[in-house]
């Protein structure tokens, strides 16, 4: 009889302490209206601060100065091809100054990623490499011919005069945009 009545309690014992928490938690927080009018009221007057004069220009300007980030993503034919793409889209098409060259693992460009990339709002360019059956095997690199076709095309048709920064974004990654800010 002892065991039985001490199974339960033991049973019991973590439900009935966190009920007791959550309800402890619940009568300290105050309703969220009240929250959210707080955090309104703060946001009502925008803060300026002025910049002193040895400042780094600002907008237009300072966006002239960066390098242009061209962003390498090879990609093959897959289930979840369009909505790794949407992902990376999401995230590059708030970073300033910023190509994005594709390329696919295909004989020639597929219209689903062709029709994607002209609706993202990113600048792009889209290539394909197929890559030779004797290299698709495990322990053997991937994707090398498509950074190799994107490489080759860079070195023709970007400036040479003009700072770039080379990026090797694969399609099943996701990236931050303080990542970019650097």
């Amino acid at each position: 009889m002892k065991s039985i009545f001490y199974s339960r309690f033991f049973i019991l014992l973590p439900w009935v302490l966190i009920v007791i928490i959550v309800m402890d938690i619940d009568t300290k927080r105050s309703s969220v209206r009240s929250t959210a009018g707080s955090y309104l009221a703060r946001l009502g007057e925008p803060q300026r601060r002025e910049r002193p004069a040895h400042a780094a220009p600002s907008g237009a300007n300072r966006t002239a100065l960066l390098p242009l980030i061209y962003a390498v993503t090879p990609t093959y034919s897959r289930a979840v091809q369009k909505a790794e793409l949407t992902r990376l889209a999401n995230t590059f098409r708030q970073v300033p100054r910023f190509h994005w060259v594709v390329v696919e693992d295909a004989g020639a460009r597929t219209d689903l990623v062709a029709r994607f990339l002209a609706r993202c709002g990113v600048p792009y360019t889209h290539l394909h490499a197929l890559t030779p059956r004797r290299f698709k095997r495990s322990g053997m690199p991937r994707a090398t011919e498509q950074r190799n076709a994107a490489l080759g095309w860079l070195r023709t048709h970007r400036a040479t005069r003009e700072p770039g920064v080379v990026f090797f974004a694969d399609d099943d990654n996701t990236y931050s945009l303080e990542l970019f800010e650097e």
